[in-house]
């Protein structure tokens, strides 16, 4: 059900669905581009899943690419989407089943009345709601003229920290020019990053499995586990379907 709240972290009132106490808890904002190479999804899963597993809620905009694999890595009940359109409305459709789950198990927010369609003005105060709600502001993967990089104007405007992804030359040009401006901070290892919000296991098993709960492919498994993936198959601990890895 649709309703109505003070959020006093964006010290205004916001359409919602879900849980309001999930605000209670320390928020990262998470952003970038719709369409993600290879290595921004693989290491936005980790990044998302690892900082999930502290307890931190991931903030971002429910759009295709880095904002949906933000969603799902970080696990729907330990999630926050803001969208630009009424809450009546689930966009973009290729969506909608994440952001039904989002309904059931964390919170969706929105600015806007049910029946409102998303323009491209919405997209501006649906980005400035995403920083808001964060402590900090990482951005894996932008263009130089693109949505991401409206949202690191606002977190500059709200002297809010910068994280970025290291891209290679010719890709990124947004992380990139922000890197060689120094207004930003370099990610370089993911651990080491998100041990500065708290302690992360050292159980490499259980990490895995977490990272599993992602349903992640099997090539980007291997990818980042190595032959952790091959042990836990033969054990019985995931199954491969269609490509794709889930616990058993």
């Amino acid at each position: 059900m649709i309703q109505k709240a003070y959020i006093e972290k964006l010290n205004t009132e916001m359409f919602y669905i879900g849980n309001l106490d999930i605000l209670q808890k320390r928020c990262i904002s998470i952003v970038g581009t719709r369409h993600p190479n290879q290595y921004t999804q693989i290491k936005t899963k980790e990044l998302s899943s690892k900082l999930s597993s502290l307890g931190i809620c991931l903030v971002s905009g429910c759009a295709m690419g880095v904002d949906s694999i933000v969603h799902n890595s970080a696990g729907y009940e330990n999630t926050i989407g803001v969208v630009a359109n009424g809450l009546d409305i689930r966009y973009p459709a290729v969506n909608k089943k994440m952001i039904e789950q989002i309904e059931l198990n964390g919170l969706m927010l929105s600015s806007f009345p049910m029946g409102h369609t998303a323009r491209e003005y919405n997209f501006v105060q649906r980005n400035k709601s995403v920083v808001e709600l964060g402590e900090v502001l990482i951005v894996t993967q932008a263009d130089i003229n693109s949505g991401s990089m409206r949202s690191v104007e606002f977190a500059k405007k709200l002297g809010k920290t910068i994280y970025v992804l290291p891209h290679r030359i010719g890709e990124s040009e947004g992380t990139n020019y922000l890197l060689k401006n120094n207004l930003a901070t370099a990610i370089y290892d993911i651990d080491e990053f998100v041990s500065l919000f708290g302690d992360i296991k050292n159980d490499i098993a259980d990490e895995f499995l977490e990272f599993c709960k992602t349903n992640p492919t099997y090539d980007d498994a291997v990818l980042v586990y190595g032959t952790k993936v091959f042990e836990y198959e033969l054990m019985g601990r995931i199954n491969v379907l269609n490509g794709l890895i889930s616990i058993v």
